[in-house]
C-alpha cells in the first residue's frame, strides 16, 4: 500500500473541465492534491477543488520560485492545461523546470490526444505543440508519462460533425472502415489518476474506450434509434487538405485553442489513421468496464 508521502499530487489546470475530473479521481484514489491556480481565479473555481478535498495553492505562474515551492514534496507533477504556445510550451515548461527544481520524480504532460509521434509535422498545429514540448520534458532529468486517448468520445454527443441525428447520417473523410479512437473525459480522468500514483509508469500510455469506424457508428445508431443511419462521405483525405487551406485562409483565428481549421486538421489525423494509436494499455490498472461510443450516443438521445 502506498504511504501518504507517495500520494502527494500537484496539479495545474485543475479548473478546467478535463482537470477538474482528473482532480475528482486522485482523490478517490486516495491522492492528496494540491491544485495550482492563477491570483485572479474565481472562488466558485476555487471552492469546486476545495470541496473535493483539494489543496488550492495561488501561484504566479512567472515566478519559478513560487512554482518550486508548491511542488515541493510531490512525487508527481500532472498537467491538464490547455491552449496554444503561450501555455503549452511556456506555462507547462516553467511548471516542468520547477518540478524538476523541487525534485518532483515524475512529471504527466497535458498531451491527452492521438498518437502524435506518428503524425506528420506541419498537419497539425496542437499536435506540433505537444512534439515541440516532448523534446523538453525527454531532455529533463524527469521520469515523464504521457498519456494518448484519441479523441474524445464526449465530442459524438454533437460537438463534432461526425453523427448527424437531423439527416440520419455519419460524415466522414476519406474510408468508412478506418479505425478511429474515442475514450471519455471520465475514463481519461480515471486512468490519468492511476497513471501518477503509479512510480513505475511508463513513458507513454495508450487507451481507448472504443475503437469505431464510421460504418460501425452508423450501425449503432441505427440499432439505437431504429431508425436507418447512412454514411456521407465528404470526400477524400486530399480534399478534407484542401478545405483545412481554404478555412484557415478566410478565417484565420490564431488565437482560437479551437478553431474549425484545428479541428479538421485533428479529424484529418483520425481519417487518416496517421494518428491511429497502436497497442492499447487498458487493462494496465485493471479491467474495468470502459465507456463507449452507444453509451456516449445514448445519453446524447436522452438529453
Amino acid at each position: 500500500m502506498m504511504s501518504n508521502t507517495t500520494r502527494a499530487i500537484v496539479l495545474a489546470g485543475g479548473t478546467g473541465d478535463l482537470g477538474g475530473r482528473i482532480a475528482r479521481s486522485l482523490v478517490d484514489r486516495g491522492g492528496q492534491v494540491r491544485a495550482l491556480v492563477h491570483s485572479g481565479t474565481s472562488g466558485d473555481k476555487r471552492d469546486r477543488l476545495s470541496k473535493l478535498g483539494v489543496t488550492v495553492i495561488e501561484v504566479d505562474f512567472d515566478h519559478p520560485n513560487e512554482l518550486i515551492d508548491a511542488c515541493r514534496g510531490a512525487t508527481c507533477v500532472v498537467s491538464a492545461l490547455n491552449g496554444l504556445r503561450p501555455i503549452i510550451i511556456g506555462m507547462q515548461g516553467r511548471i516542468l523546470q520547477a518540478a524538476v527544481a523541487s525534485g518532483v520524480p515524475r512529471f504527466i504532460p497535458s498531451d491527452f490526444s492521438l498518437d502524435y509521434t506518428r503524425t506528420r509535422p506541419g498537419d497539425n498545429r496542437n499536435m506540433d505543440l505537444r512534439r515541440e514540448f516532448m523534446a523538453q520534458v525527454d531532455s529533463a532529468p524527469i521520469r515523464a508519462t504521457s498519456i494518448l486517448n484519441g479523441a474524445f468520445a464526449d465530442m459524438l454527443a454533437g460537438q463534432a460533425p461526425i453523427v448527424l441525428r437531423g439527416v440520419r447520417k455519419v460524415l466522414y473523410w476519406g474510408d468508412a472502415d478506418q479505425p478511429m479512437d474515442f475514450t471519455t473525459k471520465d475514463d481519461v480522468a480515471r486512468y490519468t489518476a492511476a497513471a501518477a500514483l503509479d512510480p513505475e509508469a511508463p513513458r507513454y500510455l495508450r487507451i481507448a474506450g472504443e475503437v469505431v469506424t464510421p460504418r460501425s457508428l452508423a450501425d449503432t445508431m441505427t440499432q439505437m434509434t431504429g431508425k436507418r443511419f447512412g454514411l456521407l462521405r465528404a470526400g477524400g483525405i486530399g480534399r478534407l487538405s484542401m478545405v483545412i487551406r481554404v478555412v484557415r485562409k478566410l478565417a484565420p483565428q490564431r488565437d482560437a485553442v479551437f478553431s474549425v481549421w484545428q479541428g479538421m486538421q485533428y479529424l484529418r489525423d483520425m481519417a487518416s489513421g496517421r494518428g491511429k494509436l497502436q497497442q492499447l494499455d487498458n487493462d494496465r490498472y485493471g479491467v474495468v468496464p470502459w465507456t463507449s461510443a452507444r453509451d456516449v450516443l445514448d445519453q446524447a438521445g436522452r438529453s
